[in-house]
């Protein structure tokens, strides 16, 4: 055997263990979304197809959802390593299984304010939330306006109302049916699944929680306490690529929209940039947002949110928020640094 051989033999072994090398310092981190491939999931989707996860040396896997329950049980299995959840739900499995041994946490806050909402048509004469006492209200059980909906009723001194539960595709079916005189819903999904039903948007009363004293927060990323503490190098560098590709999502929402169109083929693109669009205008780039930072939260406003939820849904324990949220791995203020000024 040849000089010149081995050395040939040598550097091809050597480029091999360096591919290896490299290979396996790419970490796989399977990612939980709250609901299908919509509009919104282009925040999740984008960084993906820009490569801003690889370049961070992460192969992210991004699935569908059915609930922010869900996510959060997921995550909590160790079925996956991240996920988007709403808060108050995260609240809520804490709450009540203070001795689960997997309790996910909060680590970035991306819609600064729920987007809950009742909804109900101008023609049922509801204008106000005082109007909704004695009405027969719609969603289905785990939705995060209906868990939430005491909160919303104490802050406006509502009657007692009675519900109906449903499957989620029927719930704006039956309030535009007249089946029940308002509805919960995200603003986002809802208002657009009744315009999608023939009634205009000019014929629909939405009372964001938001706006009527409710200043919950909504969805954020949560991680599992197992990858937060094998591997906080790979959650850091998510969250950066994550913010990367929300500021790209923000700027053009059109050509973000292209990203969920690849993973859904039969999305009404026209639509679903509008949700993406309402979205951002009233849940990202919103004015507590802007006032709080991207990702971050107020610790104030995270104490009262803690007692709200624990009231409103009667959990078992009340909720600690050391226990939920954990900021120490958000990117530096540069990188948070995506939301738009307003328009004047």
């Amino acid at each position: 055997m040849n000089k010149r051989f081995l050395l040939k033999a040598t550097a091809v072994l050597a480029a091999a263990a360096a591919f290896g090398t490299a290979q396996a310092q790419t970490t796989p981190i399977k990612f939980q979304l709250d609901w299908r491939f919509e509009g919104p999931a282009a925040f999740f989707l984008v960084p993906g197809a820009k490569g801003y996860f690889k370049d961070a040396k992460l192969d992210v896997t991004v699935d569908s959802g059915n609930g922010s329950g869900g996510a959060v049980t997921r995550v909590a299995s160790g079925t996956y390593d991240l996920g988007f959840a709403d808060l108050a739900a995260l609240m809520e499995f804490h709450a009540n299984n203070p001795d689960a041994p997997n309790k996910p946490v909060a680590i970035m806050m991306v819609y600064n304010n729920t987007p809950a909402s009742v909804m109900a048509l101008k023609k049922s004469g509801i204008k106000t939330p005082a109007d909704l006492a004695g009405k027969k209200l719609g969603a289905p059980v785990f939705d995060a306006g209906r868990r939430a909906f005491p909160i919303f009723q104490k802050a406006n001194d509502i009657g007692n109302v009675t519900w109906t539960a449903m499957d989620p595709p029927l719930r704006e079916t039956m309030l535009v049916r007249g089946d029940v005189d308002a509805i919960t819903g995200f603003t986002f999904t809802s208002l657009l699944n009744i315009e999608a039903r023939g009634v205009k948007a000019a014929d629909v009363v939405v009372m964001q929680y938001p706006d009527f004293g409710v200043k919950l927060y909504g969805n954020a990323i949560i991680a599992s306490p197992k990858i937060l503490k094998e591997n906080p190098t790979a959650v850091k560098a998510f969250l950066s690529a994550f913010a990367k590709g929300a500021k790209d999502v923000i700027a053009n929402p059109a050509a973000a929209i292209e990203t969920v169109k690849a993973r859904d083929g039969i999305i009404n693109v026209e639509l679903e940039t509008r949700r993406l669009q309402l979205a951002i205008d009233t849940v990202i780039n919103s004015p507590s947002a802007r006032a709080e930072g991207f990702g971050q939260v107020n610790g104030p406003r995270l104490t009262l949110m803690a007692s709200q939820v624990s009231d409103a849904f009667g959990t078992k324990t009340r909720v600690k928020v050391d226990d939920i949220w954990n900021g120490s791995f958000l990117p530096n203020a540069k990188e948070l640094d995506i939301l738009p000024k307003p328009k004047k």
